[in-house]
Order: structure tokens, then sequence, then C-alpha cells
């Protein structure tokens, strides 16, 4: 895959102090800090995490999400670690305990293994550890820019865009992935108008977009999830952006429960549906739909959230945190290297 390398034209320079201080994480000298996710928008909380178990939790309870963010946060905790003096084993170790925290996303495991080669390969294990999380964050956040860039060339004077989840800063080292499209399109001078799903059960998008949004300035309407198909009938939806956790080589891909039902309705409605994501999120050894594993998340998440409840406390529920969209409706996929229809995106791939 040729577009694999596109980010390498920035030219990071690599040396052994690491130094992040992002809108959702910081890092400085060994110091981790996390934006409590859970908290928003109501207080903005950030936790500082002293271990690799800590970060764990953190990522299984959604405090810190987002495909590319949580595999940024869990190689940050290894960095920590590092810095702290911890041994090889240590790491690996830790390692593997931060790649089986969330299932689904692939960028996790991607940068774990980074930096398991990286120990594996150097003399001078913890430098490599700081080397490549350096590295991981600032390209994310290239890759963030160059997808924004791309997805912006698409969206016309007068849009209205509909998009699910939170695929912003709180998700990304950067301005986010289809976040990200419409903040630079805005930036562009562009008067759009965003629609955000709420995004059931944990309201990422209630909660999440709709805070970014309005730290941007950018006019947005939210709706519960349901809402959709009736403004796609009434010709007020004029693309979908949505982002990914994991696309497989036959452009298959996993994203927040919710998004296959907004695809289904696009392909309906004749609207565009675009899936925003950096090559990070592809996943090559995946074929297709049958071999992406869907994480389950606890029953209480549908009963209720916070201290408001809406059923019985042994209610039986279903919780899969994502569903998967079939290639089929997929209008085009916007990458850091270009914005390919389904035949271009397995060109790619198959390089």
């Amino acid at each position: 895959m040729r577009f694999i390398t596109a980010f390498l034209m920035f030219g990071i320079s690599l040396h052994a102090t690491l130094i992040v201080d992002g809108f959702a994480i910081r890092y400085h000298e060994g110091d981790l800090t996390v934006l409590n996710q859970q908290k928003l928008p109501c207080e903005e909380e950030w936790i500082d995490v002293q271990t690799a178990e800590e970060m764990r939790d953190i990522i299984v309870s959604l405090k810190v999400r987002g495909a590319p963010m949580i595999g940024i946060a869990a190689v940050l905790s290894l960095a920590q670690m590092a810095e702290q003096g911890a041994s090889k084993e240590s790491i690996q170790k830790a390692a593997e305990l931060l790649k089986n925290a969330r299932p689904t996303a692939v960028n996790l495991a991607t940068y774990i293994a980074r930096v398991l080669d990286a120990i594996d390969q150097q003399e001078d294990f913890r430098l490599a550890v700081l080397e490549v999380a350096k590295t991981i964050y600032y390209e994310d956040l290239n890759l963030c820019n160059h997808m924004g860039w791309i997805g912006a060339e698409l969206i016309g004077q007068e849009e209205q865009i509909l998009t699910i989840c939170n695929t912003g800063s709180l998700a990304t080292a950067g301005i986010g992935t289809a976040l990200g499209v419409i903040k630079t399109a805005y930036a562009q001078g562009k008067k759009i108008h965003v629609y955000v799903c709420e995004t059931r059960p944990l309201l990422q998008g209630g909660r999440l977009t709709t805070w970014e949004l309005e730290r941007n300035g950018i006019p947005y309407t939210l709706i519960c999830d349901s809402m959709a198909a009736d403004l796609m009938a009434q010709g007020k939806i004029s693309r979908v952006l949505v982002g990914a956790d994991r696309i497989a080589a036959n452009g298959d891909f996993a994203n927040k429960i919710g998004t296959y039902s907004l695809a289904v309705l696009a392909r309906y409605h004749q609207i565009p549906f675009h899936v925003v994501a950096p090559y990070t999120t592809i996943d090559r050894h995946c074929p297709g739909k049958e071999a992406i594993l869907i994480e389950q998340r606890a029953e209480r998440e549908v009963r209720g959230f916070g201290n408001v409840i809406w059923s019985p406390d042994s209610a039986p529920a279903y919780n899969p945190a994502f569903d998967i969209t079939p290639a089929s409706l997929v209008t085009s996929y916007i990458l850091d290297a270009g914005n390919w229809d389904l035949s271009r995106f397995l060109l790619e791939v198959q390089k």
C-alpha cells in the first residue's frame, strides 16, 4: 500500500524528549494525563495516569476513546514506563495487557505491535519506545490534516451534513477524521450545518461532538438517532460523514453502532455516504466483515446513563459497541492519501 508512507513528507525529528500537549491527552517528562470524556460536556476533568493497569481501565471505561486516540494513549502509557526505567519484560507485559483492552479498533493493536517491534530491534529499548510514541502521535496529527483537506474538497456551500458518534479532536491527535473534514470545510468559509446523531447508548454525539462543534463555532443541530430517516426524507441531508474503527481489506468497516443504519438510509434516499479514516485504520489482514470481532459491552449501559435509569435493573439488554457496514453501501473512502471509490480502494490495498 503506497499510501502508507504519505505522512513521511512531514519529516518528524526524533529524540529522547517526548512532549505532547494535545486536546485530549498530555505528556511531559513522564507525567501523563487524559481528559475524562465520561464527564463531558458538564465537567472538564483531567486524570493523572500512573500505571498501564490504570490506562487499561481508562480505555475500557471510555474515559479515553476513539480508535486512533486509544492507541495513542496506550503507547504513551508504555512511554511513561520507559521513562520510569521499567524493564523490557515489564513493558512487553504491559503492552499485551493494553492491546486487549478493546478488540474492535485496529489502531490499538497496530500501535502496540510497532512498539514491540522497536523494542526487539533496538538496543536502547526505552529510547525506542519514546521514539515510536512520538512518531505515532505526530503521524496521526498530520494524517488528520490530510483527511481534512481531501474531504473538504467534496463539501459545497450550504451543505447539511449528518454524522454519528465523535470523530474529532477527542478521538485523535489532531482535528479528527469525519469531524476533521467538517472543521476544515468550515474554516475554508463554507456555510455548512451539521446534524449530530446523539449516538445511543453512551451519547458520544450528544455529549462530545456537540461540545467540539460549540468550541469551533460550527452551526449544528442535535437529533435522536431515530430521526435521521425523517430528515433524509425531507431532503435536509446533503451527505453523511462517518469515521471507522477497522476497515477490512474488502472495504467493509466497523464503526459505532448505528452507522450501518445510516448507510442503508443514505442508499435508499440516494445521499452520498463517506467513510473518513487514516491508513492506520485499514486492516489488510482482515478479509471482510466476518473476520471483524465486535466488542460486546455491559448491559447496564443500555438500561441507563449516569444516575438516570429508564428500565428495570433486571431488563435483559443487547449492547454491541459497533456494527459493520458492507463496502457496497460506501460512496467513497476519504483517506489521508485521497478520496477513493471502492474500486480504487481495493486496488491500493492489494498493492
